[in-house]
């Protein structure tokens, strides 16, 4: 399911600074090598990613699902000099992939690239997080915010991608594993009176919750 007519997405990057050589890079590399291409944020979300970092000001930031390393160095652009991002990735062809791309941007030196199952690494950063992106497996969503949550600070941020599931969350009845995972987890944030949230109808759905 379509969530935004095709022409208004091309009007939306029309109207959006445009990503830089190495974002494009990346972009194109895994839209040419990737079958699953379609999981890297694209212009608008890369951008809003970039911005939200770039307000927030972190010194600590957590990424869960890498991918081919697009949204990392989205992310790092907001990072303090002397910040960090940590990044997991649970397949190692994808973590190889975004490693170079690491290596390329100005970041190389602020990413830390962790390759393996995110539940096990999680308990292992003895972290206080400023902000959160989480992209990884939908039906771990929830498990995924209990583990982070406690570690990221008062007032700090966690973004949550693919909350609108292709469409799939707002139908009578929900089927698949993957969309049903993503509305109880819908569901379990908005239950929660440790944060605050919206839910941005920005590509397949972005919501950004803040810890109060």
């Amino acid at each position: 399911m379509q969530i935004t007519h095709a022409k208004i997405d091309e009007y939306c990057e029309q109207f959006t600074t445009p990503i830089d050589e190495l974002l494009q890079k990346i972009l194109a590399h895994t839209q040419a090598n990737h079958t699953h291409a379609h999981m890297l944020s694209g212009l608008v979300q890369g951008k809003f990613l970039q911005m939200v970092s770039q307000m927030a000001k972190p010194l600590q930031v957590l990424e869960i699902g890498s991918f081919t390393g697009f949204s990392a160095i989205c992310l790092a652009a907001g990072l303090q000099p002397n910040g960090n991002l940590h990044t997991i990735e649970i397949r190692e062809n994808d973590a190889a992939i975004a490693k170079q791309f690491f290596d390329e941007s100005d970041f190389k030196n602020n990413i830390i690239l962790h390759v393996g199952n995110a539940i096990k690494i999680i308990p292992t950063l003895n972290i206080e997080w400023d902000l959160i992106f989480l992209d990884a497996d939908k039906t771990g969503y929830i498990e995924y915010y209990e583990l982070t949550l406690p570690k990221l600070k008062k007032g700090g941020f966690l973004l949550a991608d693919n909350v609108l599931f292709h469409g799939q969350v707002i139908e009578e009845n929900i089927k698949g594993k993957n969309a049903k995972a993503v509305h109880q987890f819908n569901k379990h944030v908005a239950a929660d009176y440790r944060v605050e949230q919206v839910l941005l109808t920005v590509r397949d759905g972005i919501t950004l919750i803040r810890k109060l």
